[in-house]
């Protein structure tokens, strides 16, 4: 009798045990664990100097003073460099009549080059991966680009891919959202996430300022990474995913139109970005931080901002507004890096400033927009490429990935650095010379000129800016 109630005791606590483990072991087959990445490094005929810059520029007969005037001023005040890449149409001054097959070529050489080199480097197989999810904004061909990859590399017939569209510069977050969604269904998997862009055949030829933007600010440029939930693969990963958070804005018709592809009055197709997208970008960011707030900063923390908030709540007889930009809350106190979309000089300053981080924090975004450009989707990888090459990141770091784009949305997530990392990935061969002393931007001490004012009396030539 007694030995009967003793199972009777130890078979449900035995089952609890079993249970217990069995979830264990399935959350930890959930995990999102990233192995590698590889950022494009463009091939050197088609660095964008200030000269190569100009020669652009001047093949657009549609443009007068004002018109050059006003890149002379965008260019300068942009934040990026002579080192940036631009498609080999647009260098070969064919942006006017781009081709399917110059979008194919532009697309197939950053995916194959970048797949190439996390191949090798991380030494699996192409018939190893499980799962493949590319995202490029403005090229959506059929067959579909997923379809072109596993075609080139002969990859199994059970692969679970997703092709990924006009999801603006913050694709690459929405693609590890995806693959950590898949994950959670499909255990012991590999990923790959491929990012970048094609902007040879968007490349604007008209002359609305609001749509010239874009040719100041986008470059080439891309990255591939890859992925695993394998327990057995957790010692090799550099990083982990803590944390998810996505923000759609969209519904907010002044957001949803302050990025768009779009035709100017003459046909011209071209992005318009429009003087709304930092109001937009700082109200997305708000409301994405606020979910996100409780997950990853510590509750003495929140406590505090709590406190101080009710306090001047008290003072002002006004309600508690959790306002993140500019409310007090210190995300540092359970962040360590901050890897801010390198869209333009504007949105890096507009984030730094709601976040109160320092020049610091701010110099790998802004020296990836200097050497790289905005290169939409791939930017955010540049700019951990350039922390990781600095040797900042430790084991244990946590790193906050802030990504914005067209929508209007903000997609941000949290990593966990999982050992000291520092391969120079695509910063190689120009690390050593960063932090530049100066930021300068040479067309300002080459073209200046151009705002002198006698200029304004007589008929503009524009063979006075040609390029010796």
């Amino acid at each position: 009798m007694e030995v009967l109630v003793s199972l009777c005791l130890i078979l449900p606590l035995l089952y609890s045990f079993f249970t217990l483990f069995k979830m264990i072991l399935h959350r930890r087959g959930q995990s999102c664990y990233m192995l590698a990445y590889e950022c494009f490094m463009p091939p050197e005929d088609t660095k964008l100097d200030t000269d190569s810059a100009v020669r652009v520029v001047l093949r657009n007969k549609r443009l007068g003073l004002e018109e050059y005037r006003f890149l002379l001023k965008t260019m300068v005040s942009s934040g990026i460099g002579e080192n940036t890449y631009c498609p080999r149409n647009v260098m070969e001054g064919r942006e006017a009549s781009p081709t399917l097959d110059d979008s194919y070529a532009e697309i197939d050489e950053i995916m194959f080059d970048t797949l190439d080199g996390l191949f090798a480097k991380t030494q699996f197989s192409p018939s190893d991966i499980d799962i493949l999810v590319v995202n490029v904004s403005l090229f959506s061909p059929a067959p579909s680009l997923t379809a072109r990859i596993i075609n080139r590399y002969k990859m199994r017939e059970d692969i679970k891919a997703v092709n990924l569209a006009g999801m603006g510069c913050s694709a690459s977050v929405v693609a590890i959202d995806v693959v950590q969604r898949m994950f959670k269904s499909h255990p012991n998997s590999l990923a790959v996430v491929v990012s970048t862009e094609d902007l040879g055949a968007h490349w604007y030829c008209g002359n609305n300022k609001m749509m010239m933007l874009s040719n100041c600010l986008f470059r080439s440029g891309g990255c591939s990474m890859l992925f695993t939930n394998k327990p057995s693969l957790k010692n090799r990963a550099i990083l982990k995913l803590k944390h998810m958070e996505r923000t759609q804005f969209g519904a907010n018709d002044e957001a949803y139109g302050c990025c768009m592809q779009v035709e100017d009055e003459l046909g011209y197709q071209g992005f318009q970005l429009t003087k709304s997208l930092v109001k937009a970008a700082a109200q997305a960011l708000t409301v994405n931080l606020q979910s996100m707030a409780p997950k990853i900063v510590p509750l003495w923390e929140l406590i505090r901002f709590l406190s101080a908030s009710l306090h001047q709540s008290s003072k002002t007889k006004k309600a508690l507004n959790f306002n993140v930009l500019g409310g007090g809350l210190n995300f540092k106190s359970g962040i360590d890096h901050f890897c801010v979309h390198p869209g333009g000089r504007a949105v890096i300053d507009g984030v730094g400033k709601g976040l109160g981080l320092t020049e610091y924090d701010l110099e790998p975004a802004r020296m990836a927009l200097h050497r790289w450009g905005n290169t939409s989707a791939g930017g955010l990888w540049y700019v951990l490429g350039y922390m990781e090459a600095k040797k900042r990141l430790k084991k244990g770091d946590k790193i906050l990935m802030i990504s914005l784009g067209a929508g209007f949305k903000c997609n941000n997530c949290v990593w966990e650095v999982m050992k000291d990392l520092e391969d120079p990935n695509a910063w190689k061969d120009c690390i050593d010379h960063y932090p530049p002393r100066s930021l300068q931007n040479p067309f300002k001490e080459k073209y200046n000129w151009i705002h002198d004012e006698y200029l304004n009396f007589v008929r503009f030539d524009t063979s006075r800016l040609s390029v010796d």
